[in-house]
């Protein structure tokens, strides 16, 4: 079970009720949060009759690769059903994200999705001179700063959450299928949670989701990362269609930091 990458998809960007825009802070951001060979692991629960039961898992691993001689991280994101559970709905996703090291902007997008039968590929350039995203249908003007899928999840790591207070908002425009869509994430403050890995500091928002295949949209999601320079995703929740999904972080490996939010307590 996992369109929540579009949670973590569109997770994580806030700030304050001030609301940054393109051309402000949220546009100059450097990387403080992550380095070349991070690789961190989730599991997928899904409850449908008031029970959580293994469904599937995901992993996003990043290295630095080269985008027309641009230095650039490349980062893959993959999601799977257990086999056990594709008769309900399989899942079969593969996401991929190349960004300026530098300015953390996407260079190029590409997705393979196969999710309950419904199967799309999308292959996406991005000229940030020309604030143009090219796709096999042409192209399309986008905004300054404007973000993919996964981009934004690396991108978000490095906001500055001690600005934030309660309710704050901060806008985000992400492409996808062809389409400029304008979000933005709610934070909701911090919080002590408890996951199968143990339990940590968390800050915990809700982003704005776009309708799909398996959310509704809106502000229905919630997650929690880490409170510490790391910003890791720590667990995601949400209703879906039929029933809900729990995502929790079960290993990572090469963090830029300790894990210091980790309180060491399963």
């Amino acid at each position: 079970m996992t369109n929540w990458k579009k949670l973590i998809l569109f997770v994580l960007l806030l700030s304050v009720s001030r609301r940054l825009t393109a051309g402000d802070d949220f546009c100059g951001i450097k990387n403080t949060c992550f380095q070349e060979g991070e690789s961190i692991s989730f599991v997928v629960f899904y409850n449908v009759i008031g029970m959580y039961v293994n469904a599937g898992d995901a992993t996003f691993n990043l290295t630095l690769d080269h985008v027309n001689n641009k230095p650039a991280y490349h980062a893959v994101g993959i999601g799977t059903s257990n086999p056990s559970y594709d008769w309900i709905f399989k899942v079969r996703d593969r996401y991929e994200t190349y960004f300026d090291t530098a300015n953390l902007q996407p260079l190029k997008f590409i997705r393979n999705i196969d999710e309950g039968g419904f199967k799309h590929s999308e292959n996406v350039s991005f000229n940030q001179q020309a604030n143009t995203a090219v796709t096999t249908n042409g192209v399309f003007k986008v905004p300054g700063c404007v973000q993919d899928v996964l981009s934004a999840i690396y991108y978000a790591r490095n906001i500055d959450f001690s600005r934030l207070q309660p309710d704050d908002k901060i806008p985000f425009n992400m492409f996808l299928d062809n389409e400029v869509h304008n979000l933005y994430i709610k934070y909701e403050g911090k919080e002590v949670i408890k996951t199968k890995y143990g339990k940590f500091r968390a800050i915990r928002f809700k982003p704005l989701l776009v309708k799909g295949t398996m959310f509704s949209g809106g502000e229905k999601m919630t997650v929690w990362v880490s409170d510490d320079p790391n910003h890791i995703p720590l667990r995601i929740e949400s209703p879906i269609v039929v029933g809900s999904v729990k995502v929790d972080m079960m290993q990572y490996r090469n963090l830029r930091y300790p894990l210091s939010s980790n309180l060491g307590v399963r």
